[in-house]
């Protein structure tokens, strides 16, 4: 019975560094079939739908690295609900379950949140001129759009992980909004 065992919840953006949730192990992670992307209008983290920001998702083709946080079965319940409520807010993501290989070549199921293609806060693949001005404007209940991106993109250093896009922006971004 899945209920009684550990829940594995794979990361690969926010997650990886403020999962908010207690876990007994975290490992690196890669999932294939979906990619890391800034395809997300945020209208409630990281924005509003007036000023929207731009984050994460999970978005379909080629692989993606990130981190797998295992949790306790006896809190796989209260995960799962906290889970909903974070990244299901806007129900802008599909909550999954997804093979990931860990980097001790262990092989998990676990939860992951991919992108709802059809839902109006999905981004798309949009030009980098685009990007910029949407993190520059993000600001929501979990603070700025560019803390967001440089949170990510120093997690994602620390786990060995180069993402361009991520330097690309925070490379580009006046100055004073990156400090």
């Amino acid at each position: 019975m899945r209920d009684a065992e550990d829940l594995w919840v794979f990361g690969y953006g926010s997650l990886m560094w403020r999962p908010g949730f207690e876990f007994e192990e975290q490992a690196p992670a890669r999932v294939r079939g979906y990619h890391r992307s800034l395809c997300v209008f945020s209208h409630v983290h990281r924005g509003t739908p007036e000023k929207p920001g731009l984050v994460l998702g999970l978005d379909r083709g080629g692989t993606c690295r990130g981190v797998a946080f295992r949790v306790a079965a006896r809190r796989r319940a209260q995960t799962l609900s906290y889970l909903r409520e974070r990244e299901q807010v806007t129900s802008v993501y599909r909550e999954v379950w997804l093979a990931a290989n860990l980097a001790d070549d262990r092989r998990v199921q676990g939860v992951a949140y991919v992108v709802d293609r059809a839902h109006p806060q999905y981004a798309g693949r949009l030009p980098l001129a685009d990007v910029l001005p949407l993190i520059a404007q993000g600001r929501g209940i979990s603070g700025t759009n560019v803390d967001y991106v440089r949170a990510t993109h120093e997690h994602l250093l620390g786990e060995g992980i180069l993402d361009p896009t991520l330097s690309f922006v925070l490379q580009n971004l006046p100055l004073a909004q990156v400090r």
